[in-house]
């Protein structure tokens, strides 16, 4: 049995490779005919083709339809600018845009061609405001995580870290492009307030004289200032704490409120794994910044102290949980961390760039950028077919002409290419409206702020960024399908007879 199963998956691998290799010929045979008939283009095939695709006659109505889509689109923006319209205006304005591309379209080309037209803009329109949200989701989720966090980490497997001055001079001679170096200790811990508001934390200990060259949480500060963890507490008075908004919302504390902040477990005797009889360590701390990053992990959970009170508060004495770096250039992160690993010999340190530290986000973010971009693809190719089906009724509409011209001495390529111009103006004024549509939307949808839930996706607004290289991709993706699409109805066209057409005539 086992021969015959390898008999089998040997005779169906065979069969794969001669469809792969056949798809590649014949993929090849198609792209070279049709950029034969590209490079051979003649001014009188683009006139037939656009007589072809205009209807013959200006539409009043329609052109009425359009100047009034238009008046709502500019309304919808008044709205928008003067800031009073809302929801109203951004609906207004999008749905004026889309009115006035349909009725346009209508005014100037036949029914079958403006069918076309919008299947494809729609598809790139989609396409265009997809792009731009997900490439602002990484944006803001980059920015976010780079605001409250340093570039590169370094951590040591073992618990004590007391040689971090040593490390700290290494990173700083290890590339001209760090910037800024300081240590850090990190650690879960209880924050809680009066009588009822208790809460988990994450407390960082920072060198309130480097911390500044390292993180960028002074643009983040909306009350106080990272200045602050520098201050020495008078006698008798808490040393300072910066907490984020939604967790000063959560503790109900406001500048000036002290905040009682516990270590869990710290009364436990680990090597015994016996209780002790004293309480948990814990310290009172004074509120004297709140800051707001817009990331919600960090907004809710997050505290910032000074390097001391965190290791009087741990218990560990001079000692740190790692050191953090801020490079000059985000790109090189990985690579000056790898730089830094070499220098300290490996294990028991461990070096980690910004992204590896968020690898799950971050490769999440990126395989649904590809999913949905697959998916509005195939919505474009969907559209294309579409646009197959007009052309193969438009030859069989214009048969007779086809004939005529073939009969007075056109050749079928030149016939060919007729219809090559139509696919190439279906796509060409899909991918502008669409473009103008999807751009257009981007804008409103920025300018608008919508509003989404942090707890869901962490972030308070709808993040847009439009990278003109990704607008590129997409105008050259359709034109390419485009392109492609019309290969069936030219060649149908081409192969037509003088003596089929006027057959009947």
């Amino acid at each position: 049995m086992d021969a015959w199963l390898w008999i089998l998956l040997g005779l169906l691998g065979l069969v794969g490779v001669a469809l792969v290799g056949a798809l590649i010929y014949y993929s090849a045979r198609v792209w070279i005919w049709l950029l034969r008939l590209v490079l051979e283009f003649r001014i009188f095939e683009v006139r037939v083709g656009w007589r072809y695709l205009y209807n013959g006659r200006r539409d009043r109505g329609m052109l009425s339809g359009a100047a009034i889509s238009a008046g709502v689109s500019v309304v919808g923006l008044g709205l928008m600018l003067a800031g009073v319209g809302g929801p109203v205006g951004v609906f207004a304005l999008v749905l004026g845009m889309i009115s006035t591309a349909v009725f346009g379209l209508l005014a100037i080309f036949t029914v079958f061609t403006s069918v076309s037209v919008l299947g494809v803009a729609l598809g790139v329109a989609a396409l265009t405001i997809v792009l731009a949200v997900t490439t602002g989701f990484q944006q803001q989720f980059k920015d976010k995580v780079l605001g409250v966090n340093a570039h590169v980490i370094v951590l040591k497997s073992q618990t004590t870290f007391a040689e971090y001055r040593d490390v700290m001079d290494k990173a700083k001679r290890i590339d001209p492009d760090v910037l800024a170096v300081q240590p850090f200790i990190f650690a879960e811990m209880l924050a809680t307030r009066g009588k009822g508001e208790l809460s988990g934390v994450a407390v960082k200990g920072v060198d309130p004289k480097l911390v500044r060259g390292v993180l960028d949480l002074d643009k983040h500060m909306t009350q106080g200032s990272i200045d602050s963890l520098a201050k020495e507490p008078g006698p008798n008075e808490p040393p300072p704490i910066i907490m984020g908004k939604e967790l000063a919302h959560k503790l109900k504390a406001k500048m000036g409120d002290d905040v009682t902040v516990v270590v869990p477990l710290s009364n436990i005797d680990w090597d015994t794994a016996s209780m002790r009889s004293s309480a948990p360590r814990s310290r009172t701390f004074r509120v004297t910044g709140i800051f707001y990053s817009g990331f919600d992990e960090y907004d809710r959970r997050l505290m910032y102290t000074s390097l001391k009170d965190t290791q009087d508060l741990v218990g560990r004495g001079d000692q740190v949980m790692g050191v953090e770096l801020k490079v000059k250039d985000v790109d090189r992160a990985k690579e000056i961390a790898d730089k830094l690993e070499a220098a300290l010999g490996g294990p028991p340190y461990q070096v980690q760039d910004w992204y590896e530290l968020n690898h799950n986000l971050f490769t999440a973010l990126n395989l649904q950028k590809l999913a949905l971009v697959i998916i509005l693809t195939l919505i474009i190719i969907v559209a294309t077919v579409n646009m197959v089906s007009a052309l193969t009724m438009m030859v069989t509409d214009k048969t007779r002409e086809i004939a005529i011209m073939k009969s007075m001495g056109s050749s079928s390529t030149a016939v060919a290419r007729v219809f090559l111009v139509l696919g190439v103006a279906i796509g060409g004024v899909g991918t502008v409206v669409g473009l103008a549509i999807g751009l257009v939307t981007c804008y409103v949808l920025h300018a608008y702020g919508y509003h989404l839930d942090p707890k869901v996706y962490l972030i308070d607004k709808l993040p847009i960024d439009v990278v003109p290289m990704e607008v590129v991709a997409v105008a050259m993706i359709t034109l390419v399908i485009s392109l492609a699409a019309t290969f069936f109805p030219s060649q149908s066209a081409a192969a037509l007879t003088p003596v089929e057409g006027l057959r009947y005539d």
